[in-house]
């Protein structure tokens, strides 16, 4: 993984691996067992989830209900091309579909609008009422040993920003696999941390490795672990593509790690490079773009489509 010899191995209970960074109290290695990066020590499930719970009242309390923005348009960019894809690899007539801490429905609801039998699962009490006022089916709760049997099964699952941030993302994909019928498929979506371009922005800008967010994140892929954690539990990575890669915006001087505005007027300019693609008709030149940024490791997130056989 590239990690300086310098750094030492750091074991607690059966994982050990090599120190890749230092932050809060928590040390990030480069997990041998896992094979990819991650806190220690990591919380014990149910200690995680209580702490989420905590953190998911206060949160509601701050965003509900959802501001008005201009994202819509784009994000129903992304949207689209992961059901696209998900439809090229199912075919007709497979079209249940599990969205995994669903949020306030919005992938669901795009989903819904291509004729998809959809349902959600969030533990926000927030966010799942919002979706299910706009239409959307939504099961409260934690996705975990208790609540997924009780699902159903799918053709399709999508995580969105969830490994990351749980204990045993491991054990949350092989939950979800379970729940697949065969040949459907698995997308999940990660930052892709600790990419050539965070390195090269945090040597431009002097700046710390300001993607290591514990405790809110606590697991850290890049293409090839996220790759590789969809294979361990007997997937077939069928599709890899990322997004656009906001570091390069360190590279050409514009920090938006230490300023806000910075960070809005960076946002901005991303979304525009996309629906500019959108508008002048090269919807699957953009495709292309990020599918072979991602061959290269390269993009703000790992996004992969695995098929289950």
């Amino acid at each position: 993984m590239g990690i300086a010899a310098a750094e030492p191995i750091i074991a607690w209970q059966a994982h050990e691996g090599r120190r890749v960074a230092r932050l809060k109290g928590y040390d990030i290695i480069a997990c041998d067992l896992c094979g990819f990066r991650h806190v220690l020590p990591l919380p014990e499930p149910e200690e995680f989830e209580a702490a989420r719970r905590r953190a998911s009242i206060k949160e509601d309390v701050l965003s509900f209900p959802p501001q008005n923005n201009d994202d819509h348009a784009w994000c129903e960019l992304a949207h689209n091309d992961r059901l696209e894809s998900f439809e090229r690899l199912l075919g007709p007539q497979r079209r249940r579909l599990l969205d995994i801490g669903s949020g306030t429905g919005a992938f669901l609801n795009t989903a819904k609008a291509r004729g998809w039998r959809v349902l959600g699962i969030e533990p926000s009490r927030q966010a799942s009422a919002y979706a299910r006022k706009h239409g959307i089916e939504v099961a409260e709760g934690f996705f975990n040993e208790e609540t997924a049997p009780g699902l159903g099964r799918f053709d399709a699952i999508h995580l969105n920003n969830v490994l990351e941030c749980v204990p045993d993302p491991t054990h949350i994909a092989i939950l979800a696999r379970d729940l697949l019928e065969s040949g459907g498929v698995l997308c999940i979506n990660v930052p892709n941390d600790f990419s050539p371009f965070q390195i090269a922005g945090q040597a431009a800008t002097g700046s710390n490795e300001w993607w290591i967010a514990p405790p809110y994140h606590l697991n850290y892929f890049d293409f090839d672990s996220a790759s590789g954690l969809l294979e361990h539990i007997g997937l077939s990575v069928a599709e890899r593509t990322t997004s656009f890669p906001m570091e390069m915006f360190l590279m050409m001087g514009d920090d938006y790690t230490k300023d806000r505005d910075v960070g809005r007027a960076c946002h901005k300019r991303r979304k525009r490079f996309d629906l500019a693609l959108e508008a002048a008709g090269l919807r699957e030149t953009r495709r292309a773009f990020y599918r072979a940024l991602a061959d290269a490791g390269m993009g703000r997130e790992a996004i992969l489509i695995a098929v289950k056989p």
